[in-house]
């Protein structure tokens, strides 16, 4: 190979190196913010469980009756759906699988006859749904990274009011589970109504209970509380989405980092076999002059040696002259 393309080749090592210190700083920095993130959920955990318990309590009560949030419809004319996804990509199929989800799940109540509204948190799913023409009736984004219960209540509210008031007969949760740091799952969950076996706390732990009095009446403090829980489930739906974005993000560079490293490997060895070419036509060229300059030279001499022997043939009388 001729010497452009080892200069080629190297170019294109470089550029694969620069391009493997960022993929790596990036894993890194994701492995980090995995533990930031599940120090999140394991923190949120024990007000969710709180509050269950509490509605628990008020459901036993005989509270919950006409809780709008609680009520289910007899007619689904119109179902939302709440996306949560990336705000950034190179996240491998984070953003994707509950995008597909979400998108499938929109299509079968279409299919069905029934009316569908969005409600999008993240930069990628708005953009996602935008760019296909669905109504996007309200759009959250620059938080999924470290989303806090602030941003969780707007969200809620967005959906809430809109169930409450009849814009929604229902409102569908599409987010992606994260299990464990080799394993997320999106999932598509009822958000409201609310569950009233899980309100009203189906999963207690069987037993003597204690006897509550409540002040001002059950009912009114239920329906403080209902849309607290129904925060408390988007907000751990939220930080279970930031984790499993930071476990994608960290497979999907780890992966890259190590494609970088294979393609250097590649490259390398067809650049030493670029120089190992062009070393070995140069020794031929070399070795090929050589050869040329000894068969000219030879040449000369045998052209010598017949010059001097028809010098002897002449005469004397031309030799004396």
């Amino acid at each position: 190979m001729a010497g452009g393309q080892e200069r080629v080749l190297r170019r294109r090592i470089k550029s694969v190196q620069s391009t493997k210190k960022i993929t790596k700083a990036m894993e890194l920095i994701a492995a980090s913010r995995i533990l930031k993130a599940q120090q999140r959920v394991a923190a949120a955990r024990p007000y969710s469980e709180r509050i269950t318990e509490v509605i628990g309590n008020l459901a036993a009560a005989g509270a919950g009756g006409d809780s709008p949030l609680l009520q289910t419809r007899e007619q689904v004319g119109t179902v939302g759906f709440i996306v949560i996804s990336g705000d950034r990509g190179l996240a491998g199929g984070y953003n994707s699988n509950v995008i597909r989800l979400a998108e499938r799940a929109l299509q079968a109540e279409q299919v069905r006859g029934r009316r569908t509204g969005l409600i999008t948190v993240g930069r990628k799913a708005h953009s996602y749904f935008r760019f296909r023409g669905y109504d996007i009736d309200e759009a959250f984004e620059g938080f999924s990274d470290a989303p806090s219960y602030e941003d969780a209540r707007a969200v809620a509210r967005a959906a809430s009011e809109r169930f409450e008031t009849g814009q929604y007969d229902q409102v569908r949760l599409a987010y992606t589970r994260f299990l464990s740091i080799g394993t997320q799952r999106p999932v598509d969950d009822t958000f409201l109504p609310l569950d009233r076996e899980r309100v009203g706390g189906r999963e207690r732990a069987e037993g003597p209970t204690a006897d509550y009095e409540f002040e001002p009446n059950p009912g009114e403090i239920l329906d403080r509380l209902l849309p607290r829980y129904a925060e408390a489930r988007l907000y751990a739906a939220l930080l279970e989405g930031s984790a499993s974005f930071f476990a994608a993000q960290q497979r999907a560079m780890k992966s890259a980092t190590d494609n970088a490293e294979d393609l250097i490997t590649k490259l390398s060895r067809i650049m030493n076999r670029a120089r190992q070419d062009s070393i070995t036509t140069e020794i031929m060229e070399i070795v090929g002059g050589a050869e040329a300059l000894r068969q000219g030279a030879g040449h000369e001499d045998l052209l010598v040696d017949q010059r001097g022997s028809s010098d002897d043939l002449l005469p004397d009388t031309f030799a004396t002259r």
